[in-house]
């Protein structure tokens, strides 16, 4: 059998070239006497550009820490400045009246005769105050930074501050314990001071194993700047006691309590635990 006929233009023209029957590009041949053109370059493609990255934020480094310096809790910024109000500015007399109580506790030169029962000095170590439910170790405190009567510290707030700078309980003179009415955990141990009737007793037992017995005279509230200094701290007559914390109206963190609560009592008797 014959082979497939190759296609014939139909306009009688000679066959296609091999070239194109071989499906190769056919070349451009240049006429005689003239050079063959030569073909335009086409422009090499642009790469395409990828988008310069976004430049982070860069994190600027915290100032160096401090030595010697530690960063304070809030909690216990908070917990300073109430101690602060409740009892630092309500029963730190010597800085709430203007005068330097260094001036009072020194006492005559010499004692007045023994017209009531006088005890020999010896520290407190316990206060009982069976009317108002008070038995609380006493500490001691003395002079705060301020020339006033220093205070217990805040975490001992159950605890009362005998005031080592004057008399003991039953020598000659005004013996000087303080205490908290309250902190922001609750009650402290001279909540109930004010409580205390004309009459009732009020016991410190001492370092000696006596036990000093006062009777309360009267229960008073000063304000700040009204405090009967000589009365507080100048009355060496007979041996005494004064009971202080803070009471009135509470007139904000930095101000504390508006007056001073105080207890006055006399030395009636002692005994033997």
């Amino acid at each position: 059998m014959a082979g497939p006929q190759r296609p014939r233009p139909l306009d009688g023209s000679p066959r296609l070239p091999a070239s194109v029957v071989r499906r190769r590009p056919a070349q451009i041949v240049a006429p005689a006497g003239r050079p063959a053109p030569v073909p335009a370059r086409q422009p090499a493609p642009i790469p395409a550009r990828r988008p310069a990255p976004i430049p982070r934020p860069r994190r600027l480094p915290g100032p160096p820490p401090v030595r010697g310096r530690r960063t304070v809790p809030v909690g216990l910024v908070a917990a300073a400045l109430l101690f602060v109000g409740l009892f630092a500015v309500a029963a730190g007399l010597g800085a709430a009246t203007g005068f330097d109580i260094r001036d009072f506790f020194r006492g005559p030169p010499e004692p007045p005769p023994p017209t009531y029962p006088v005890l020999e000095p010896s520290r407190p170590t316990r206060l009982t105050i069976p009317s108002i439910k008070v038995n609380a170790p006493i500490l001691t405190v003395g002079y705060a930074p301020d020339g006033s009567v220093g205070v217990p510290p805040l975490n001992r707030h159950n605890e009362a501050g005998w005031f080592d700078q004057g008399p003991t309980p039953g020598q000659y003179g005004p013996a000087l314990i303080v205490g908290h009415a309250d902190t922001r955990s609750g009650p402290s141990v001279f909540y109930q001071l004010g409580n205390l009737r004309p009459g009732q007793r009020v016991e410190v037992q001492r370092q000696d194993n006596s036990v000093a017995i006062f009777e309360v005279n009267s229960v008073e509230h000063f304000g700040k700047s009204k405090l009967p200094v000589e009365r507080v701290y100048g009355d060496f007559s007979r041996p005494s006691l004064r009971l202080v914390t803070c009471g009135g109206t509470w007139l904000g963190h930095d101000r504390g309590y508006s007056d001073n609560l105080i207890v006055f009592a006399s030395l009636v008797a002692s005994k033997k635990p």
